[in-house]
């Protein structure tokens, strides 16, 4: 149905994963496993860093602010996923999906600015131990909060200004699980130029940015760690930074696949294996983040087996 007022299509339909409509209720089992996962790991994560008064410090303050953007990043897009799969409820709203595709792009940018802050806050535990206490403290980390929601909301608000200016007069099938810029701007029916050059400018403002200055960070950490005289002390400085590392690697790669897919190899990548990985993207980090510093940090991994022994 098409408001004619405003040429906007009255709601989209999401079809969820091309060609594997009959397994969607097969896929719906490890779907809602591993969201299950995510949720239990870091609102347990949460909750033993809340509950230990000894791990309010800026490190594991961090890691709240992780898990914070995980849960909402996938509760954002996997619920929906679940009811395609189980109910066929395939229809959502013109502000629905504005709604959650700005959402979906404010986590993102908000999770990179965590990471960066984190990759700092490495440089100085290892690089910088002696001003560590009074360049990292409380009024910092608050400082942090507000700059991660508001570079999101700033960032990303253009975003849902720049898809509701277009016309949707043609088809509402969205092949996807979930909205997404370009997946919303490909069924406008005018020039989207500016979407694309917008989204370039945002990949390299934020996330372009954010890893630049996470390399750097770690450029200089691996310099300092290898002056180490001892090899003890070496290998305890690198193995404080190696749970940063993967949560880097689980988040920033498959983002960086899945952008350039959208923009670029749509025409050589099937939609089937994209869509699958795009879902994937949006549970898989937020899931394996909880682990990760469970099974590298000592102080969590002793915490949660006492919360239950």
């Amino acid at each position: 149905m098409l408001n004619s007022s405003t040429f906007h299509l009255d709601y989209f339909l999401l079809m969820g994963i091309p060609g594997l409509e009959e397994s969607h209720l097969l896929l719906s089992i490890p779907f809602c496993i591993m969201y299950a996962m995510d949720l239990i790991g870091n609102f347990l994560l949460v909750l033993v860093i809340a509950r230990n008064k000894t791990l309010h410090q800026p490190m594991y303050l961090f890691l709240v602010m992780l898990a914070t953007c995980d849960v909402l990043l996938s509760s954002t897009t996997v619920p929906k996923t679940l009811c395609i799969f189980w109910f066929n409820s395939h229809t959502i709203s013109f502000n629905g999906c504005l709604i959650q595709t700005f959402f979906i792009h404010f986590n993102f940018a908000a999770e990179s600015t965590i990471l960066v802050t984190m990759a700092y806050d490495r440089y100085y535990a290892i690089c910088q131990p002696l001003t560590y206490t009074s360049t990292i403290t409380g009024p910092f980390i608050r400082k942090i909060v507000i700059f991660a929601i508001l570079r999101g909301v700033f960032t990303i608000t253009p975003v849902v200004f720049l898809l509701n200016r277009l016309p949707y007069e043609g088809s509402n099938v969205i092949e996807h699980t979930y909205c997404e810029h370009m997946s919303m701007a490909r069924l406008a029916t005018a020039d989207i130029l500016v979407n694309v050059v917008y989204g370039l400018i945002i990949v390299a403002c934020v996330s372009g940015l954010d890893m630049i200055l996470i390399v750097v960070s770690y450029v200089v950490i691996i310099r300092a760690v290898l002056r180490l005289r001892t090899s003890e002390a070496r290998l305890k400085a690198f193995n404080t930074c190696v749970s940063h590392v993967c949560v880097i690697i689980l988040f920033y790669i498959p983002a960086f696949f899945s952008f350039i897919i959208h923009r670029f190899g749509h025409k050589y990548i099937s939609s089937r294996l994209h869509i699958l990985l795009a879902n994937l993207y949006v549970i898989v980090p937020p899931m394996m983040n909880p682990i990760i510093y469970g099974l590298k940090m000592k102080e969590i991994r002793q915490r949660v087996v006492a919360m239950f022994c």
